[in-house]
């Protein structure tokens, strides 16, 4: 996937800057689906999704307690447009990844209250589904 950071941001790549809940889908221990309301940001550059949450949360547990390469999808709707994004989950807790999923989050949403146990999800996208496909895809 290859996108011109230089270029005006399209339609698509808008839906996922607009401010709106989105959901996150991991799989428990038992392989249920657990789905939680969640803020998400995505840099289609990168091809990464990112998820910030507290250590202790049931998502970030059933991350770090899946298998390596264990799918997690997160989605968004408006009305008829609607998009997902699967791929892999890591969490990641270092200063600099939190502070940069921090900065993004503060971008879409607003600035997220303090929380010294924060630590980030990112989501390397592998596939993408919907009508509101971003760049790329």
């Amino acid at each position: 996937m290859t996108v011109d950071a230089s270029q005006p941001v399209p339609d698509n790549d808008e839906f996922w800057r607009e401010r709106r809940v989105c959901f996150l889908t991991t799989s428990r221990p038992d392989g249920s689906p657990h789905l939680v309301p969640v803020g998400v940001t995505f840099d289609p550059v990168a091809g990464i999704a990112r998820v910030i949450s507290s250590a202790g949360s049931k998502k970030v547990r059933n991350v770090r307690g899946a298998r390596p390469g264990a799918q997690v999808a997160v989605s968004q709707v408006d009305g008829r447009r609607w998009c997902t994004l699967e791929g892999t989950a890591v969490v990641k807790d270092d200063a600099e990844s939190v502070a940069e999923a921090e900065r993004r989050y503060a971008e879409r949403y607003k600035q997220p209250r303090p929380n010294p146990e924060r630590v980030v999800i990112e989501i390397t996208v592998t596939r993408v589904l919907g009508n509101v496909r971003p760049s790329g895809w």
